[in-house]
């Protein structure tokens, strides 16, 4: 029997992250949702932990009213992101949340609510996500009872938060128990509005090279940027421009230079199409020679119509609030004020820099940046302080 087509530019999109402590379970709970296992990277296959963000997506169907990926009607198309649950890996959850629309915040029965489990959810704070559904995750390996201890500790932990009115769902990801739940939630979660007027703005997230070694020069596919359309459209043939672009070393100083380059096809997972609106991620197909894009070389750019994305900034101002506590950690420690000359990491869209505090007035820092970012005015700021050799989160921004 052949296998449907499913024009999926007609379905609702939504990008999906999936966070939370590491061993959780967020991984396998992915590959039930999508049939695609993301830890694909070796560096992760030999440690058992997602290092790098995963990516599947899913297309849930509906029939009478149950949901799954194999019967019934086509209703959602749904990207995932998987983030990494490891404390030393912060940075790169945070480039996660800058593209998702909604969270899933996966906490184990038999562990529960641990030091990352806290630090997610207040990094999809910083980044604006206000979507949640909670999956309480093996449940086979506890009693009922302490099921419901679990239970009644989630609900405790997220009172008071961003995900104070999520639904919780009791799940089983390795004995596939709930997971049509799960999908139903997503469902019911309000697609985010789009600007499809403005001009259009890519956060890159990933880039590489799909071309296998010993590939004939005349069948190399253009360097791939990965990542999501955060508003506008692009189309097939459109002439785009990647800042802050290229690393260029010249007499022990470092330049950045724009790269400009036209996009030659786009893919919704495995899905070409031909236009492409924020919702869901995207693949785009350059005429950049691979060897720009390889190994995520580009990651962390913003890409957009030439001539219409913003001068990069090594200097910028941010508008912060700080969080009670640092919540990585096992024990409770204060969050101490910014001050001048210290160092900061700074998520902005899915890139990273550090920031030199330079001045500092009320709740508004100016921070020399060491890698440059494209700011937009009010665009929402992870910030962390190095705290024993690691990135902790300690606050939420904005740029002025």
């Amino acid at each position: 029997m052949a296998k449907e087509k499913i024009d999926v530019e007609k379905l609702e999109s939504i990008n999906v992250g999936v966070v939370g402590h590491i061993d959780h379970g967020k991984t396998t709970l992915l590959e039930k949702l999508t049939g695609k296992w993301t830890d694909i990277h070796s560096d992760e296959l030999k440690r058992g932990i997602t290092v790098k963000l995963g990516y599947a997506d899913c297309v849930i169907r509906e029939k009478g009213g149950e949901y799954s990926l194999d019967e019934g009607k086509p209703i959602r198309y749904v990207s995932f992101v998987d983030a990494p649950g490891h404390e030393m890996l912060m940075a790169t959850m945070l480039s996660g949340a800058a593209m998702v629309d909604a969270a899933i915040l996966v906490v184990s029965a038999n562990e529960g609510i641990m030091p990352q489990t806290r630090e997610h959810l207040m990094a999809l704070q910083a980044k604006g996500v206000k979507n949640m559904i909670i999956v309480q995750n093996k449940i086979d390996l506890v009693g009922k009872e302490d099921a419901k201890k679990s239970y009644d500790k989630i609900q405790e932990f997220v009172e008071g938060t961003i995900a104070e009115n999520s639904p919780v769902i009791p799940c089983s990801a390795l004995q596939e128990i709930n997971i049509d739940k799960i999908l139903e939630e997503i469902v019911k979660i309000k697609v985010p509005e789009k600007d499809l007027d403005s001009d259009p703005v890519f956060v890159v997230a990933r880039s590489f090279d799909i071309n296998r070694p010993g590939s004939k020069i005349s069948n190399l596919k253009g360097g791939v940027l990965g990542g999501s359309l955060k508003k506008g459209k692009i189309k097939e043939g459109d002439e785009i421009e990647i800042k802050p672009g290229m690393v260029i070393k010249k007499e022990n100083q470092v330049y950045y230079e724009t790269v400009k380059t036209k996009i030659l096809s786009i893919y919704k997972g495995q899905n070409k199409v031909k236009e492409a609106i924020p919702g869901g991620s995207l693949a785009l197909e350059t005429s950049l020679d691979p060897i720009l894009t390889k190994t995520d070389s580009l990651s962390g750019c913003v890409a957009g119509i030439s001539g219409k994305i913003p001068e990069i900034q090594d200097k910028i101002k941010v508008k912060f609030d700080l969080l009670e506590e640092i919540f990585g950690l096992k024990g409770h420690e204060k969050v101490e004020d910014v001050k001048v000359s210290e160092p900061l990491l700074l998520s902005v869209n899915t890139s990273i820099t550090v920031g030199m505090v330079k001045r500092i007035k009320g709740n508004v820092a100016e921070l020399h940046l060491r890698i440059p970012v494209v700011p937009f005015e009010g665009e929402s700021v992870g910030i962390a302080r190095n705290i024993d050799g690691h990135w902790r989160l300690i606050g939420l921004g904005e740029i002025k």
